[in-house]
C-alpha cells in the first residue's frame, strides 16, 4: 500500500475512518495506564484525530505523525489551533498547544525522535496496513519507543473474505505474535459492534469485533 492510497483518500474526503469525537474505548480504558501528567503520548498515522486534542486536554503532550498534509493541517484549523513550523530530517513538524505532528512518514521515525514518548495510542494505525506492512510497523517502528512504554492498541475482526481492507481484520493471535517479542500484551476488551456499522453491514460483513488491547513494553 503506498502513499499515494493515502494522499488521494483524504484528497476526495474518503475518511470514514475519522470519528467526530474522542474514541469512547481510550476514555473507558485510559486511567487504568495511569499515565502521569505532562507524558508524551505518541500517535502514529495520527490523521487528524480528535482523541489527540482530548490527550492534551488531560495535560499530556502529543506526537503524532501523518502522511497526509490536509489531515494535518485541517487538525489545527478544526481546533482552533495555530501552529509554529519547523523542519528536521522527519519531515514538518506543526506545533500548538501540546501537540505536535510531523508530517512525514511513520517509518523515517527513529529512537531520537520517540525517546521521551513513554505512552502510544494506535487506534487505527495497525488495522490500516496489510500484513506485510502491519509487521514492519511493529518490528522496525515500535523498538525505537523507550523500555517500560505502555499503551493500548485497538483493533477490528471480522471475516476478511466479506470486505477489502483497510481497515484490516487483524486477529489476536497476529497481535500477540507481533508485539510479543518485546512487549507483554493483555486483553481487556472485546466489543461486538457490528449493528453500529452499517456499512460494514451493507457491504456484508456479518461478524464485526473491537478488540482493545494493553501493551507494555519489556526492559531491553
Amino acid at each position: 500500500m503506498q502513499p499515494d492510497f493515502w494522499h488521494q483518500r483524504w484528497r476526495e474526503k474518503q475518511i470514514g475512518f475519522h470519528q467526530d469525537k474522542p474514541t469512547p474505548l481510550l476514555l473507558k480504558h485510559w486511567p487504568s495506564l495511569q499515565v502521569p501528567a505532562g507524558s508524551r503520548v505518541f500517535v502514529p498515522l495520527a490523521g487528524k484525530s480528535l482523541d489527540m486534542a482530548w490527550f492534551a486536554s488531560q495535560g499530556l503532550r502529543v506526537l503524532g505523525v501523518e502522511l497526509s498534509r490536509i489531515a494535518v493541517e485541517e487538525f489545527f484549523a478544526e481546533n482552533g489551533l495555530d501552529p509554529e513550523l519547523s523542519q528536521s530530517r522527519y519531515g514538518t513538524h506543526y506545533r500548538a498547544e501540546g501537540v505536535e505532528l510531523i508530517c512525514g512518514d511513520a517509518f523515517a521515525l527513529d529512537a531520537a525522535a520517540l525517546a521521551d514518548c513513554t505512552v502510544v495510542f494506535d487506534r487505527a494505525a495497525l488495522i490500516a496496513l496489510p500484513a506485510a506492512l502491519r509487521r514492519r510497523y511493529v518490528h522496525e517502528l515500535y523498538p525505537c519507543l523507550p523500555d517500560r512504554c505502555r499503551g493500548l492498541v485497538i483493533t477490528l475482526e471480522y471475516p476478511q473474505h466479506e470486505k477489502d481492507g483497510p481497515p484490516f481484520d487483524v486477529r489476536e493471535d497476529e497481535v500477540r505474535e507481533l508485539y510479543g517479542r518485546d512487549w507483554d500484551v493483555a486483553t481487556l476488551e472485546r466489543r461486538d459492534i457490528l449493528a453500529q456499522q452499517p456499512k460494514f453491514i451493507q457491504e456484508g460483513v456479518t461478524a464485526l469485533d473491537t478488540v482493545v488491547y494493553r501493551i507494555d513494553r519489556r526492559p531491553a
